[in-house]
């Protein structure tokens, strides 16, 4: 009884901190159903469809982002089976796994200018072979900015590629999986053979949900599609970004009903994936003894290519910011010189920093509540904005922005963000939260310490490192957006995003490149100093190395 009782105490004081969490996470999400709803009425309105039909870029706009949707998903997906077939489980595949976090914590849109600085017809890539091609000009190349969209998915799918993953990282860590695959190569079973019947079947159905998380990033995105995808007309996400930002209501109407289009072609896309996964999970073979060998396959390579690739922009970037003159064909600019670093504004490195560190810091904070004392089942929804394309969120959002006129303030620009850093520190810390043995904290509570005593003093130490790691997803995370930062910010805040990607329209390359490189050093700074402080924190507790 005397170890019941402080148990009982803890359970009956927790209900209004359940109340707290959910109030908590309702700030964020609530405000953006009236957004949602005021463009379902518009949706209706047979005068917007005419509207948006009658428009000459929409059919190609749709076609161009349907190509690049497909494939960056289709690509990003194989890519990243190929790599776990071939290499899982071995030295080689830990060597990836720790390759990953610098590839993640890379932004987009600092991928996309890197990635145009060196495939674009004046890029890197041609100046490598115009000795060969006796080339004096940049060569006639479609290979960024095509029509259809396929720079703009190759470059998604390497982007994206890692974040799956990252994703099957986490699915391959489960030790069934590795004892099922031991057991079947010492049984005669080969590598591709035992991945086609025993693996895939396990994991595919749980990568629906990231698989869609790419699919809706892909269909919305804005940033990647400025830099390297069609101009005339754009892909259909920046034609929505356009109609919405007009200052015609009549546009803004048909730009919230177009968003929904994208989601509509986002639930088809699911619809027939949901199809494609039911089909291959009938036609897979069992194990019926035949051993058959291994066939040959590019796409593991192919993977490391994009990994090359990847490392490569990084070099390249910081070598334009450098740049003091760099005509093509030379490979090499004529001089380096940090003059261009101490003249550079760093205003939207401020304002990047501040806003990353204020919105992952909220967001921990939130996500570490609601785990604690929010309910613990039927949580799905909060994963909705991971997997729903952000044009229509982020209109939704500026809807309610303008309702409560903080449309341009700090307050507004913060609680953008949210929406998007909160899913993922919660989907990056809810697997360590949900192993922690609970006996620790019945022990706790059993001496009579409150639960969110417990919680400061014993259980958040001890999740030190994943909770460290959840803050510097959440910082990378907010550093990324480019499309909420429009909208809320209502042109008042720059960040390196929103600058980097202002200046690849036209402006200075070299100044683009400091921008790019601020950009990709903010989310790369959070994470190695989250690994510093995780490993300064578990220097002398060797259970928490």
């Amino acid at each position: 009884m005397r170890i019941g009782l402080p148990l009982i105490v803890a359970r009956g004081a927790s209900k209004g901190s359940t109340l707290l969490a959910i109030g908590l996470i309702c700030i964020v999400f609530l405000p953006v159903i009236p957004g949602l709803v005021r463009m379902g009425f518009d949706f209706f309105q047979i005068s917007h469809w005419f509207a948006i039909w009658q428009d000459t870029q929409t059919i190609p706009a749709l076609m161009a982002t349907l190509s690049s949707t497909l494939i960056s998903g289709v690509l990003a997906l194989a890519l990243s089976l190929s790599i776990a077939i071939e290499k899982y489980p071995s030295n080689a595949w830990h060597s990836i796994v720790k390759r990953l976090p610098s590839l993640l914590a890379m932004p987009h849109a600092a991928f996309a200018i890197g990635f145009a600085f060196l495939f674009a017809p004046a890029g890197w890539l041609a100046r490598a072979i115009a000795p060969l091609m006796a080339w004096d000009s940049p060569p006639d190349w479609l290979t960024v900015q095509d029509p259809y969209g396929m720079s703009l998915g190759i470059a998604l799918a390497i982007k994206e590629s890692f974040f799956l993953l990252w994703v099957m990282m986490n699915l391959l860590g489960e030790r069934h999986i590795a004892q099922q695959i031991t057991v079947a190569r010492s049984l005669g079973y080969q590598r591709q053979q035992i991945w086609r019947s025993i693996i895939l079947p396990q994991i595919l159905p749980r990568m629906m949900w990231p698989f869609a998380a790419v699919l809706a990033y892909s269909l919305s995105v804005v940033d990647m599609a400025l830099i390297l995808g069609p101009t005339t007309p754009p892909t259909f996400a920046v034609l929505v970004w356009q109609w919405l930002s007009d200052p015609d209501p009549q546009r803004q109407a048909q730009g919230g009903v177009a968003a929904l289009i994208l989601l509509l072609v986002l639930l088809t896309l699911g619809g027939v994936l949901r199809g494609v996964a039911w089909v291959y999970q009938r036609a897979t073979v069992d194990l019926d003894g035949l051993r058959q060998p291994n066939r040959f396959s590019m796409l593991s390579w192919l993977y490391q290519f994009g990994v090359l690739i990847s490392f490569s922009l990084m070099i390249l970037l910081f070598v334009w910011s450098l740049a003091q003159s760099w005509f093509f064909p030379a490979l090499w600019p004529d001089e380096l010189s940090i003059k261009a670093w101490l003249n550079a504004d760093f205003t939207p490195f401020k304002t990047s920093l501040w806003l990353g560190l204020a919105t992952s810091l909220i967001a921990l904070v939130m996500v570490l509540i609601w785990l604690e004392w929010g309910p613990q089942r039927n949580n799905a929804w909060l994963y909705a904005p991971l997997v729903l394309p952000v044009i229509p969120l982020s209109a939704a959002q500026y809807f309610a922005l303008l309702v409560l006129h903080l449309d341009g303030t700090v307050m507004g620009l913060i609680w953008s963000h949210l929406l998007w850093v909160v899913p993922y520190v919660l989907l990056s810390l809810v697997g360590a939260y949900r192993q922690f043995d609970p006996r620790l904290m019945l022990t706790a509570q059993a001496l009579g310490y409150p639960r969110w005593q417990a919680c400061l003093y014993m259980k958040w130490p001890l999740l030190m490192r994943p909770i460290l790691g959840a803050f510097a997803l959440g910082f990378a995370v907010s550093i990324a957006q480019y499309v909420p930062t429009l909208f809320a910010g209502a042109g008042r805040f720059s960040t390196v995003t929103t600058e980097a990607i202002a200046l690849s329209s036209g402006g200075n390359r070299r100044t683009m490149a400091i921008q790019a490189v601020l950009l990709m050093l903010l989310p790369m700074l959070a994470f190695a100093l989250a690994a510093i402080a995780s490993h300064w924190q578990a220097k002398h507790r060797r259970g928490l190395r």
